[in-house]
């Protein structure tokens, strides 16, 4: 991990989890708009609308729907793509680059070849204290978590 990528524990959350999946599926199911809808939101919500360009710029668009109906469209922006080891997108700029009007927090995903599988680092890097604790009692871990047992199921369901 480079300097760049290290943890801040005032402005970060971090999930780290060796998952039973190869890399490259898991990959799959970060890229591939039809699969990161079987497993992005932890149930009972669901993804149902998923738009990516990956590419620095590109979107990266979800709407998520909660279990009573109401939904969450949140439009952001591929800021990294290495295939296959990184992926790096923020609500913070929109696609294009253009400044969004309320930034929450930027996404680092990371994966590493690791003994019976893969390390998946998620890490939400906050601008400031107030957001970080903000996501953390919305349940960071609890439904990342979820969504990374998701993805793990899904994943393992690839041919």
């Amino acid at each position: 991990m480079t300097k760049i990528d290290a943890a801040d524990d005032e402005l970060d959350l971090v999930l780290t989890r060796v998952v039973e999946v190869p890399r490259e599926k898991i990959w799959r199911c970060w890229t591939e708009p039809d699969l990161l809808k079987q497993w992005f939101s932890p149930a009972p919500w669901k993804t149902v609308e998923c738009d990516l360009d990956l590419k620095p710029g590109g979107v990266f668009r979800t709407v998520m729907v909660s279990p009573e109906g109401e939904q969450f469209d949140t439009t952001g922006c591929v800021l990294q793509v290495v295939p296959g080891e990184k992926l790096v997108f923020t609500d913070a700029l929109l696609p294009g680059f253009r400044p969004a009007p309320q930034p929450f927090f930027t996404g680092v995903i990371v994966l590493e070849d690791a003994e019976g599988g893969t390390r998946y680092t998620a890490t939400a890097k906050h601008g400031n204290k107030e957001a970080c604790q903000q996501h953390e009692a919305m349940g960071f871990h609890d439904g990342w978590g979820k969504a990374l047992d998701q993805l793990a199921k899904v994943a393992k369901d690839l041919g």
